[in-house]
């Protein structure tokens, strides 16, 4: 009962999004699954017509005893952070938030492709975190060594960190463009000329209607929304590594 309980605490697109990612590399783990079904590679996508990739490559990610905590850490700030944004920016419609997921992912997969980048799970949650920094700019995060700095920062010190302490970076790269990218087109240019780019296509919103007192569309809570300042404590220090490239 207290998993379930937990589990229905979830809203429900991040949900559904968390338990892949946590049980589809598991099987890959210990060898329910055949991990070279999972990844991401332009050749295969496109000449060989494997259109289920991009998919699988969503929330398939390679554990191993090397890269198992960093895939504990991309749990974590997916259970965070895209829990943090259904359920305060995006109260009620969870149909909006999805395609503010598909519209990442499509760009994601684009751009990892290009790049011979095999797995798309650290793209998408750091682009995640990249909304919700900029829709909370001024909320106060925590950092290892008890730095604190406002939210807006954290995307770009989780680069650094990665980048200095295991030469990558690139991952982290991806999301910040592709956060930013929906962040200007869906919130930003909206807000500051009156005009929206993009809109939930309707089919969305039959498959999860908006709850009472959503707001229908892109408008509404997301512009202006802002949460007061607080702490954010990171379990057992944040600062490792965001991304193997």
């Amino acid at each position: 009962m207290d998993l379930e309980n937990f589990l229905l605490g979830i809203p429900v697109v991040t949900r559904y999004w968390f338990l892949a990612s946590t049980i589809v590399p598991l099987l890959g783990r210990f060898g329910f699954i055949n991990v070279q079904w999972m990844f991401l590679q332009w050749d295969l996508v496109v000449n060989k017509f494997q259109f289920w990739r991009p998919l699988t490559a969503l929330i398939y990610y390679p554990v191993t005893p090397q890269t198992g905590f960093h895939w504990l850490m991309m749990c974590y700030f997916l259970y965070n952070y895209s829990k943090a944004l259904e359920r305060e920016t995006y109260r009620g419609r969870s149909a909006d938030y999805l395609f503010m997921l598909i519209f990442n992912w499509f760009f994601c997969v684009g751009l990892c492709m290009a790049m011979d980048i095999y797995f798309l799970l650290e793209p998408m949650v750091i682009s995640v975190l990249y909304i919700w920094c900029q829709v909370n700019k001024d909320t106060i995060v925590s950092f290892w060594f008890g730095m604190r700095f406002p939210a807006r920062y954290l995307p770009w010190v989780l680069w650094g960190f990665n980048a200095v302490l295991r030469g990558g970076g690139t991952n982290e790269l991806i999301g910040i463009f592709v956060g930013h990218a929906y962040f200007f087109v869906a919130l930003k240019y909206p807000d500051e000329y009156g005009v929206d780019l993009i809109s939930t296509p309707e089919f969305l919103h039959r498959l999860i209607p908006d709850e009472d007192g959503g707001i229908h569309g892109q408008d509404g809570d997301i512009r202006g929304a802002r949460q007061q300042p607080r702490g954010h404590q990171w379990p057992g220090g944040a600062g490792a590594r965001l991304g193997g490239n």
